[in-house]
């Protein structure tokens, strides 16, 4: 039988904890990441620009002595994903606003997106003068609703940016199919989707037309800060190159401009972390693959809880969060923010996320925003009236979701049976 929420064998109330031992930390580095900033604080090149043309190896380009880290990352992270096309950026951010830029975004133009989700998905739009439309999240996988998208659609609508949440992929077959039709342009957010793949359809950040990845420190590729793009569009690829080299072109004169762009130029000494971290991405989701079925099948047979659903098609998962929820209805035990307490008092780590929708951040609705907008002569919607229309994403940040980080992934079956423990002793049968 379980325990009762004020049971003094439960750790909150102070009993003995399920786990006192820490669990895997990130990142994981060793003697490898030293070497290669070493390597490269020793060159005295710190930059990609400290590299001539001529010193490019061509014909060994697995090779990185006498050559640019960057553009090396940028090489076999393309390569990892199967994409033509890369440019290493500051950060995932900074590549989503590239990506807008370069995909031709306007003020005034309209841009569906998701709520559940991190603010620069949204801020990449407004910072573009353009408006975000949100659809709500399927309530099963918490990605945004595909069958939303087109009765959103207006005549300004000019993109869409699906978010693969938790490295789990959108439906990208639907999405693009509106896109096609209403000839929108699909710009991925893949900052947790890294070397993500579905079957027969290649992997995350080449299903759209840009795809757009973040290495800050918690995503599984980590370098501290940085980003990337991905495309097989030529077009897009010199557009984004450009804008992150302050509209720059290849093969021109240094100190001739042709966009108004941004110096976003990733550092040598990133991008030699980069590298490194990118060598260990797929034995580690691998590893997260293994471990989250694991997990999730104990974890599915508890009352009130539910994994949330992977893609039917996924061959390869990041799982760079494990997403659960929770019914305390169904359960009959405590509110999720008291069982999260009460977890990381038995030691099981795990947070509610995301505690209010993008549409709720204050600024969404400040004058000192509307004042802006208005200025070029964009009203923005009332994004209040979204709380309505979003049932599924109300219910995911105010009472359901439960985030597991995807270090608790990295360790062995006694790491994941100490997890079952945890969830079991607070809401077993």
């Amino acid at each position: 039988m379980p325990v009762s929420a004020d049971s003094p064998s439960l750790a909150i109330n102070g009993g003995d904890p399920v786990r006192t031992r820490p669990f895997t930390t990130w990142p994981i580095h060793d003697d490898a990441e030293r070497d290669a900033v070493t390597a490269v604080a020793e060159s005295g090149k710190w930059w990609r620009c400290a590299y001539s043309a001529d010193e490019l190896d061509i014909k060994s380009p697995d090779q990185l002595e006498g050559r640019s880290r960057v553009e090396a990352f940028e090489e076999r992270f393309a390569k990892a994903h199967g994409a033509k096309y890369a440019v290493a950026v500051t950060n995932g951010t900074v590549a989503l606003e590239i990506a807008m830029r370069a995909a031709g975004i306007q003020p005034g133009d309209e841009v569906i997106t998701t709520p559940y989700t991190f603010i620069a998905t949204s801020l990449c739009i407004m910072n573009q003068l353009a408006v975000p439309v949100y659809t709500d999240i399927d309530p099963h996988s918490y990605n945004m609703d595909a069958s939303q998208i087109e009765g959103l659609i207006t005549e300004r609508t000019k993109a869409i940016i699906p978010v693969h949440f938790a490295g789990n992929p959108c439906d990208m077959r639907a999405i693009n199919a509106v896109a096609k039709k209403h000839e929108l342009v699909v710009i991925e957010d893949a900052a947790h989707a890294h070397g993500v793949e579905l079957e027969g359809q290649g992997f995350a950040g080449t299903w759209g037309d840009v795809g757009c990845f973040s290495f800050q420190e918690s995503k599984n590729v980590a370098t501290g800060e940085g980003g990337m793009l991905l495309t097989n569009d030529k077009r897009l690829y010199d557009m984004a190159f450009s804008l992150h080299h302050l509209g720059r072109r290849e093969g021109e004169l240094w100190y001739k401009h042709f966009h108004q762009g941004w110096n976003a130029r990733m550092t040598e000494l990133t991008a030699a972390i980069g590298i490194v971290q990118l060598g260990r991405l797929f034995e580690q989701n691998a590893r997260r693959m293994e471990n989250s079925a694991y997990l999730c099948a104990a974890l599915a047979e508890l009352p009130g809880l539910e994994p949330c659903r992977n893609h039917p098609e996924i061959v390869k998962h990041s799982h760079h969060l494990q997403m659960l929820r929770y019914d305390a209805d169904t359960s009959g035990r405590m509110s999720r923010d008291e069982l999260i307490k009460a977890l990381n008092a038995e030691g099981i780590p795990c947070l509610a996320g995301y505690t209010f929708p993008n549409y709720a951040n204050p600024f969404m609705n400040s004058e000192e925003t509307r004042s802006r907008f208005a200025a070029a002569g964009i009203t923005l919607p009332d994004y209040a009236a979204y709380a309505e229309r979003c049932p599924h994403t109300e219910r995911a940040c105010y009472s359901e979701a439960i985030w597991l980080e995807h270090r608790l992934l990295l360790g062995d079956k006694s790491d994941m049976d100490d997890i079952i423990a945890g969830f079991t002793k607070l809401l077993g049968k």
